[in-house]
């Protein structure tokens, strides 16, 4: 072979490797039905359009996805959150079916942004014959295709070690700071945690704003339902801020509110991340002595009550968004709040 030849080939075969001849890719925002509102945001902050999706259900109920533009080569990535009383499992398929039509129509990389990771209480064996979920949710995401997931506050940090894939799972506590920062008055809060896994969330926060924490243990006699509250800590006179991770059917919030009111708590404001709220769970807070309740906009929120106030945490998704693009550095996020 000529030299000259030999060295042109050599050039070229390292420039396809630095990447110098591969196209460049973009960003492609794809929203589920699930949270329109939050992948709005984020296609504002970061000044990209949402690309054509069409999403429908068939009179059987089955559902088909139409991709309506190009997305070859291209970055995907798919808002689609863990919500809903019924809807949860057709939101979960129509995630899936997205990310599969993403795969077939030859995407570079496909990430799926669950802000609210759906079956996430259900992490562990912790009696006879019982489904670890969480990990089968993982599977099927592996399976349709998905290349990496980030998400918000999972309820049991393990659950990443159930991917084969990269998970990013991004912390709501730096927004709750500062929402906690300008709308309380320090010197006269306590944090509290609902329940002892939450001790260490609690913790962490109170460590930041130097303050002091109380903890209730609760006991359970079934899913979804509280029989007892034990106080450990003293919350006479104080304006308690009460921190969990997620508000379900918010049996736990109302029963923790009434335990601190009885010892003497001046006022009880309850901050969550995932505010879900299925069930009976509007009617329980319309009656309860919460003097507000706070929840970021990782799930939509459908209730009509003056106490309920949002953290919007639609920049932190779109900053890791952008960084992951990038190639940059995301736990940056986990002590900031961008704007």
């Amino acid at each position: 072979m000529d030299h000259n030849l030999e060295l042109q080939l050599q050039e070229s075969d390292l420039k396809l490797r630095s990447g110098e001849h591969m196209s460049s890719n973009s960003i492609k925002l794809i929203s589920g039905n699930s949270h329109p509102e939050l992948a709005e945001l984020i296609s504002k902050k970061l000044a990209i359009p949402l690309s054509k999706v069409g999403v429908y259900q068939y009179s059987n109920m089955e559902t088909s996805v139409t991709i309506g533009e190009s997305i070859r080569d291209e970055d995907v990535y798919i808002i689609q959150t863990g919500t809903g009383e019924q809807e949860i499992n057709d939101f979960l398929m129509e995630l899936l079916i997205m990310i599969h039509a993403c795969k077939t129509a030859s995407v570079r990389r496909i990430t799926a942004v669950i802000p609210s990771f759906p079956y996430a209480r259900q992490d562990k064996k912790d009696k006879s014959r019982a489904p670890i979920t969480a990990k089968l949710i993982a599977n099927l995401l592996e399976t349709a295709g998905c290349d990496h997931v980030i998400t918000m506050d999972l309820h049991a940090s393990q659950i990443q070690g159930f991917f084969h894939i990269p998970v990013d799972n991004l912390y709501a506590e730096p927004s709750v700071l500062n929402y906690i920062r300008n709308h309380t008055n320090l010197a006269n809060a306590i944090l509290v945690s609902p329940d002892a896994g939450g001790a260490k969330r609690v913790a962490s926060i109170a460590d930041k704003l130097d303050l002091n924490f109380a903890l209730i243990h609760k006991e359970r006699q079934k899913a979804n339902e509280v029989s007892r509250m034990v106080l450990v800590g003293d919350v006479k006179g104080k304006s308690c801020l009460l921190i969990d991770d997620m508000a379900d059917t918010c049996g736990t919030l109302v029963k923790a509110c009434d335990t601190l009111l009885d010892h003497g708590a001046e006022e009880v404001i309850a901050i969550v991340t995932h505010g879900i709220f299925s069930g009976s769970a509007r009617e329980k807070l319309k009656n309860s002595r919460l003097s507000k309740i706070v929840c970021t906009n990782t799930v939509p929120i459908d209730l009509d009550l003056d106490i309920v106030d949002q953290v919007d945490i639609s920049p932190t998704l779109a900053e890791a968004i952008r960084r992951l693009h990038n190639g940059e550095s995301v736990s940056y996020l986990f002590t900031h709040a961008p704007v």
